[in-house]
């Protein structure tokens, strides 16, 4: 899997863009703010993917933070959104109003994107309750630090926790092992405090 890419922004087009890592041009479909985001052209980029394997084809989107990225692997999940269409909502709504929107079950505003209807709207709304981890709009504990505490967020996502128990794991985790702590130890000790 690739997990993210580090290299020269190449070329941008309406829904990605071209990122060269040491010679190789990786194609990326982008949702307009992480589009917005990337800075000039030939400049250095560091972009977090997804790569979804299909029987026709190999995609790879590209987000500009993990919570986008975590965003987008909740839409994808839902039966009708595929990659184009969650990049279109996280397009026209940033991970957290679209984390209001499900909490409040605003299908006006999630129907909002492009290639969204009231029924799939409402299916959105309804799925994804409880399932988005921006905490901070929705009652639990505060979203963790950016870097390591990102991956081990991810890390601990992946393992089936729910966001808000795997925020509150590794922000303690974080809390006692410190900024510098490396992947390893954190994802350890937040294991260990989300199973308390």
């Amino acid at each position: 899997m690739i997990a993210r890419l580090s290299g020269i922004l190449a070329e941008m087009t309406a829904d990605g863009a071209v990122i060269d890592v040491a010679g190789v041009g990786y194609q990326v479909h982008c949702s307009g703010r992480t589009l917005d985001a990337l800075g000039p052209m030939g400049g250095e980029v560091l972009i977090l993917t997804e790569l979804q394997v299909r029987e026709d084809a190999w995609t790879l989107f590209g987000f500009g933070s993990a919570t986008e990225r975590e965003s987008f692997r909740a839409l994808t999940s839902v039966q009708g959104v595929g990659g184009k269409v969650a990049l279109a909502i996280l397009s026209v709504l940033s991970p957290d109003e679209l984390a209001r929107a499900v909490s409040e079950e605003d299908k006006a505003m999630i129907g909002r994107a492009s290639g969204v209807g009231p029924k799939l709207a409402a299916r959105i709304a309804n799925e994804l309750q409880g399932k988005l981890g921006v905490v901070g709009l929705v009652g639990g504990a505060p979203a963790p630090r950016a870097g390591a505490a990102a991956d081990a967020l991810s890390a601990l996502a992946n393992l089936g926790f729910k966001p808000a128990e795997a925020s509150a794991a590794v922000n303690a985790a974080q809390d006692e092992l410190g900024a510098d702590a490396g992947l390893d130890a954190l994802v350890r000790l937040a294991l260990r405090k989300a199973a308390k």
